[in-house]
């Protein structure tokens, strides 16, 4: 396994695909790890050179102290680029990662490609109710949360249908680091595009679970609109729709990223 050494905490990271491909970064969503995107790593391995990682407090990544902000999460993608020596990537992001690849192209634009958020918003929910999933998991650990997270995260026919898979998912939901999880939960709380959409120029698309209760498709179509040179697609499935509908999630992103 490889790792990135911070100040604070550690990161770990994988890549894949061949050197001298174009780069393509992966961000994983709140409560995963980077095996999130192994349906679509297999898919694309061939064509590009593949970095993903687990974000700070997740996965094998360690948790710094406290909570955080998308400023901190953002800066912990252009470390890992810095030290990677990458200078310019595509960058998939879903939920949380969607959120970091707002920030990414308002912040680091110079570092980016093609830019692809998806089941994310430019707000997602409420810093109040942010404030009280933190407490919770502060006090009672994931495990209280786990029966909802896969009822947001997957429609009752995948779960009926591929209860493995959806194990696995949330074997390492409820393996997270609680303090790792409570820090995100204030990036995500904290994070606010809304009024800045309009100075991310990167082309960007924004992909839409089409029965995602967490961000539905109008919070993916209102990042299109906003930004300068964007648009929106939907495929099958709620909240985590590369898994669920891996097939079409490749294809539109792979139909936008050789564009």
């Amino acid at each position: 396994m490889a790792f990135l050494d911070l100040p604070t905490h550690r990161l770990h990271y994988q890549i894949d695909g061949a050197e001298g491909a174009p780069w393509l970064t992966f961000c994983n969503s709140l409560g995963t790890d980077l095996t999130m995107w192994d349906g679509q790593v297999v898919e694309l391995v061939n064509d590009f050179r593949i970095l993903r990682y687990d974000r700070r407090g997740h996965g094998q990544s360690t948790a710094a102290e406290g909570v955080y902000t998308i400023d901190q999460l953002g800066g912990d993608v252009l470390a890992l680029w810095d030290a990677l020596k990458i200078q310019r990537t595509h960058f998939c992001g879903l939920s949380i990662g969607g959120l970091t690849g707002q920030w990414l192209g308002l912040n680091a634009a110079n570092r980016l490609d093609r830019l692809v958020v998806c089941a994310t918003a430019a707000k997602i929910g409420t810093g109040e109710s942010w404030e009280t999933r933190i407490a919770q998991v502060r006090e009672q650990g994931l495990k209280p949360l786990a029966e909802g997270t896969v009822m947001r995260w997957f429609t009752e026919h995948y779960t009926d249908t591929h209860e493995e898979q959806v194990r696995a998912v949330l074997d390492i939901f409820l393996a997270t680091s609680p303090e790792g999880y409570a820090g995100c939960c204030h990036a995500v709380g904290q994070a606010d595009f809304r009024s800045d959409l309009a100075g991310i120029d990167v082309p960007l698309l924004a992909i839409a679970g089409d029965d995602d209760p967490v961000c539905p498709p109008a919070d993916l179509q209102f990042i299109a609109k906003h930004v300068a040179n964007g648009q929106c697609a939907q495929v099958g499935g709620r909240h985590i729709c590369n898994i669920e509908s891996a097939a079409d999630f490749n294809a539109t992103l792979r139909d936008f990223l050789r564009a």
